[in-house]
């Protein structure tokens, strides 16, 4: 038989590979980031729809912006800071804030404000919904911000501090791998509203703490280098802070209310620095009571920096949150947007699922609600010192000094008594960097 009358070869069958199985876990992703969004959209359009209206309670939520935040905001467009304002009790970084509203001049004020509160808002959710999508990460972070920030009502959305929230959540999910970057970000953050540096605090010992302190510094260093060849009278608003006195809020106001409540002779309630304050015997005692106090929450802070030996990547998170805490329950000044603070690094805790923090962070949802029903809901109670406005601070107060006591009780345990059981298994690493 030749070649030619030879029959031809078989065809060649190719089996298709089998398609990869599907992820069962990617469709339950996809609907709880659904969720998520839908959850968001929600509530800040019925924040947005209260902003607007400002009839809850008392009112003037909104005023801040359409008053106080604008008459800042064409005072700095001359060139100085507020000169001789007593409610101007900012660092110079929160000019520099306030003039962002500038970059959208086809929108009022108020709505440019309005709108860089809103996106700041969904950058905290987004950068949250990121950091709890990593190895060891959790999605509890995003869901705490989406659905405990609207317990606030309007508040945040009539104020400037979740900016400032969106710069410290950023410099905490930034530290772990680039401490310089983190750091820089904490000390911007410093400089609109001081809080932001204790983002800090809780840096791994080492190249990292360098590194990140080096960046704060610079930045620091930078911007308000530039904010006072800008402007004039940078440095004013430490004269009006260091003249604050006892807000009727605060965890030393809301003793001095208890006992004036239980005397029957009502206190004395004036509007100063912006803010309603008592005046009266023993304000001032109170008052130094309270710096008393966060002098040693300091120094508290400062013994678990030094006997702290593990170090895990929730460690950072978990230690800026408590000093928070300890720095508001101990203020003279504690408002209803401080709870904005604690609730975005209550989540950014929560992104990790090694944070000792959970405890704490559910403490603070019942706190946020509460200050809510203080201001603007019953706030002529809390002013007036009636029974039911005296128990709606006193509780709030206490979920705080409650959530405070936690938070130190379990960031103890984690890093220093626990210490000797992990130390071994538990390597001192320090992150890494680019």
């Amino acid at each position: 038989m030749t070649p030619s009358q030879m029959p031809p070869p078989p065809a060649r069958v190719r089996i298709p590979a089998p398609a990869p199985a599907p992820d069962p876990g990617a469709f339950g992703r996809r609907t709880r980031y659904v969720a998520l969004a839908v959850s968001w959209l929600a509530t800040r359009a019925l924040m947005l729809h209260l902003l607007v209206s400002d009839s809850l309670g008392v009112g003037g939520v909104s005023g801040e912006v359409y008053v106080l935040y604008r008459r800042w905001y064409e005072q700095l467009g001359t060139g100085t800071f507020p000169f001789g304002d007593p409610t101007w009790q900012y660092p110079p970084g929160a000019g520099a804030l306030l003039l962002v509203p500038s970059l959208f001049p086809f929108l009022t004020f108020f709505q440019a404000f309005t709108a860089v509160t809103l996106g700041c808002d969904a950058l905290i959710a987004r950068a949250l919904l990121r950091a709890g999508a990593r190895p060891g990460g959790s999605e509890s972070g995003a869901w705490l911000w989406v659905g405990g920030l609207p317990l606030l009502l309007h508040v945040p959305y009539g104020r400037y501090d979740v900016q400032v929230t969106a710069v410290a959540v950023g410099a905490l999910l930034t530290l772990r791998r680039r401490p310089g970057l983190g750091g820089a970000l904490a000390g911007l953050g410093a400089l609109v509203k001081v809080w932001p540096l204790l983002a800090l605090i809780g840096t791994p010992p080492g190249r990292a703490t360098r590194r990140a302190g080096l960046g704060a510094l610079a930045s620091v260093a930078a911007l308000l280098t530039v904010l006072a060849l800008a402007f004039d009278h940078t440095l004013d608003f430490a004269r009006q802070q260091g003249s604050r006195g006892l807000q009727i809020e605060s965890l030393g106001g809301t003793a001095y209310q208890l006992a004036h409540l239980v005397t029957g002779h009502p206190a004395r309630v004036v509007y100063r620095y912006g803010a309603m304050e008592f005046t009266g015997r023993y304000v001032s005692a109170l008052a130094t009571a309270s710096l008393a106090l966060t002098g040693l929450a300091l120094c508290w802070l400062v013994l678990w920096r030094v006997r702290a030996r593990r170090w895990t990547v929730a460690v950072p998170l978990d230690a800026a949150l408590c000093a928070v805490l300890l720095f508001t329950v101990t203020s003279r000044v504690i408002s209803p947007q401080y709870l904005v603070w604690l609730l975005g690094l209550a989540a950014v805790c929560l992104t990790s699922r090694q944070t000792s923090q959970r405890p704490a962070a559910q403490l603070l949802l019942p706190a946020a609600a509460l200050s809510a029903l203080a201001f603007p809901c019953l706030y002529e109670d809390v002013i007036a010192g009636t029974a039911l406005g005296t128990a709606v601070m006193t509780a709030r107060n206490a979920l705080l000094v409650a959530a405070a006591l936690v938070s130190c009780r379990h960031l103890w345990a984690s890093t220093v008594t626990s210490s000797t059981t992990t130390a071994a298994i538990t390597p001192r690493t320090e992150p890494r960097t680019p």
